[in-house]
């Protein structure tokens, strides 16, 4: 049964062979650099920084696993920051491509974009990634307090446009700052760890 009270980190991997044992449904969550990733780890077990909130976007170059009793959280590198090398960029690709193709136990992505802009063209690119590997996933706005009533519902209108052709993707908005979206979220990623674990038992 999973306990989002009782997570610890595990490990940051840099490189493929330092990914740990497949033995546990993994959560991956994936978004760009300074999107609120760590914050929403962080929300979702009720820890103040057991996810590391990096102050420079892009430093965070590791796959960092978190345990959660039942499960594993996978946290991405975030992508898209414009300072990184063109070399760390490759790396960071080669690694987040590794992990996806070294036949995971991935119960669900979660696909975090910043509710107040449009998705970047690497959000599409990923998103796009995870649809045709028919990777179980869902994409989570997150930012949501910092838009008033009428601005949310006119970026909510124009994301059903930019986000056309993913009708049938679950979305969810999400605030870590007034918790908007975190128990669906916890319920998603419970069921979709049941769905993973008699899967694995057929």
């Amino acid at each position: 049964m999973i306990n989002f009270q009782k997570a610890e980190f595990e490990l940051s991997a840099g490189n493929l062979n330092q990914l740990p044992a497949n033995n546990l449904p993994e959560i991956v969550f994936s978004g760009k650099s300074n999107v609120g990733k760590s914050s929403l780890i962080n929300k979702l077990i009720n820890r103040k920084s057991l996810a590391r909130v990096s102050a420079k976007p892009g430093k965070t170059i590791t796959i960092n696993f978190y345990d959660i009793v039942g499960a594993k959280l996978v946290d991405m590198p975030g992508y898209g920051y414009a300072r990184v090398s063109f070399k760390e960029k490759e790396r960071w690709a080669k690694l987040v491509e590794g992990y996806f193709n070294s036949n995971r136990n991935i119960a669900l992505a979660v696909q975090i974009i910043d509710m107040r802009h449009p998705p970047s063209s690497q959000d599409m690119d990923m998103i796009k990634y995870l649809y045709d590997r028919k990777i179980n996933f869902i994409i989570v706005t997150t930012k949501s307090d910092k838009l008033n009533k009428t601005q949310r519902l006119e970026r909510e209108e124009k994301l059903k446009e930019e986000l056309s052709g993913f009708e049938s993707i679950q979305k969810l908005a999400f605030s870590s700052q007034n918790g908007e979206g975190l128990e669906e979220l916890k319920r998603i990623i419970i069921e979709s760890v049941d769905k993973a674990n008699e899967g694995s038992n057929i």
